[in-house]
């Protein structure tokens, strides 16, 4: 389906379609049961990462144009005059949770949206100190038509926020990271572990290496507390990117728990990613997906260390 000027623009009348359906099709595909509207897609991602380092000063941000029909140069009153830039830690798209960032006046294609650490915490209320790494924040863009109407994530109905062919920019995701620095070995305390070899508060050990910026969690997965049946544990590898700390943690065998079954991790996230390791702060938070070599998949299992 191809990008439209025109959009749902109440949830309601969704769920209205929906609950009556016309034979012989889909009444969505009558503009006439669509609202007119406009909404901004994105052109490029600025930085998603704030660096907790420098995190007063640190940005992020995208770059964003609205949408036009091919051929055109405006779309009159449902121009885009402003966006309202909303945050919140973690994702809510309840508009009551958001705090307002900044406002944006929208100068055509490619204009910035960004924020710095300094402004988030301002917008939250919070001190800078509060901010955290490994936490993230969405954004929400509102945007404010030359005419006074106003767009956002709640009204303009899901699937223009979601399907990637809209290319719509309603919101951006952005994490707190700090660069990754060796030697990070020791006794880590469990804070949660899906997997469930090991209980909230339990401690376990993390070794370095064997390159520079890896992570040996060798006895952590397959791990069993003392007194336990020894476990048959094969290495398990975290690569680490020097710059963000992000994780990934490449298709590999772990070991068993004394017997034939052999189990594989992989990182959950795509490319192998799978989350962070920061040094700065002694935190590691994995989402691995799990498998046996007989076939059982055992879904994405979460895994987060304290040191």
């Amino acid at each position: 389906m191809k990008k439209l000027l025109y959009f749902i623009a109440v949830v309601g009348m969704i769920m209205g379609t929906n609950s009556c359906k016309k034979e012989g099709g889909n009444p969505l595909q009558d503009i006439n049961n669509l609202a007119p509207g406009s909404y901004i897609t994105l052109n490029s991602n600025i930085n998603l990462n704030l660096n907790f380092a420098a995190l007063a000063t640190s940005t992020v941000g995208i770059k964003v144009d609205q949408y036009l029909t091919p051929g055109t140069t405006s779309s009159g009153d449902v121009d885009v005059d402003k966006i309202k830039v909303y945050v919140v830690k973690g994702i809510n798209s309840t508009a009551s949770a958001w705090k307002l960032v900044k406002t944006v006046t929208y100068s055509g294609p490619g204009t910035s949206i960004t924020c710095t650490g300094q402004e988030l915490a301002t917008a939250l209320g919070v001190s800078l100190g509060s901010l955290a790494a490994g936490d993230y924040y969405t954004f929400y863009n509102q945007i404010v038509t030359k005419s006074g109407n106003i767009y956002d994530i709640n009204n303009t109905g899901t699937s223009l926020a979601s399907l990637s062919n809209y290319n719509a920019a309603f919101s951006f995701t952005a994490y707190i990271v700090c660069p990754f620095s060796a030697p990070v070995a020791g006794t880590y305390r469990v804070i949660r572990d899906d997997w469930a070899d090991w209980n909230p508060g339990d401690l376990v050990q993390v070794t370095d290496g064997p390159g520079a910026n890896q992570i040996n969690l060798t006895k952590v997965w397959p791990g069993v507390p003392a007194g336990g049946v020894p476990a048959n544990a094969n290495s398990f590898l975290v690569n680490i990117d020097a710059a963000t700390g992000t994780a990934k943690v490449p298709l590999q065998t772990i070991g068993g728990y004394g017997g034939s079954t052999q189990y594989t991790v992989q990182g959950a996230n795509g490319s192998d990613v799978a989350g962070y390791v920061f040094s700065c702060t002694g935190y590691i938070t994995l989402s691995c997906t799990i498998k046996s070599n007989g076939g059982s998949n055992y879904g994405i299992n979460k895994l987060i260390l304290q040191k």
